[in-house]
């Protein structure tokens, strides 16, 4: 399992409010995959009140250990750097209708 093979599963997770995955989003910030099975992964939220964290939480958790097998994944919300439109991709910023 590689740190691709995460990213990879996490851009199936999608942001229920945009329509689009987090990866695009921007949301992932960091990813580190261990020697024993687990997985450590960092990632923000578009706002602190976001009402689907818990959704987007639990679906992060669910896809790792279903499609990689992880014996353990932790997950770490984070605040800084502040989440901005600048963190999508291209195609997610075009989607969006956001200036490239």
């Amino acid at each position: 399992m590689t740190t691709t093979d995460v990213i990879d599963c996490l851009s199936k997770v999608m942001d229920p409010e945009i329509g689009l995955n987090i990866v695009d989003v921007g949301l992932v910030y960091h990813v580190a995959v261990k020697d024993d099975a687990s997985i450590e992964v960092e990632y923000t939220l578009t706002t602190p009140g976001c009402p689907l964290a818990d959704v987007i939480e639990d679906d992060i958790r669910s896809i790792l250990k279903e499609e990689l097998k992880a014996e353990h994944v932790s997950l770490k919300l984070v605040w800084t750097p502040p989440w901005t439109i600048d963190f999508m991709s291209e195609s997610a910023r075009l989607e969006l209708g956001y200036p490239i």
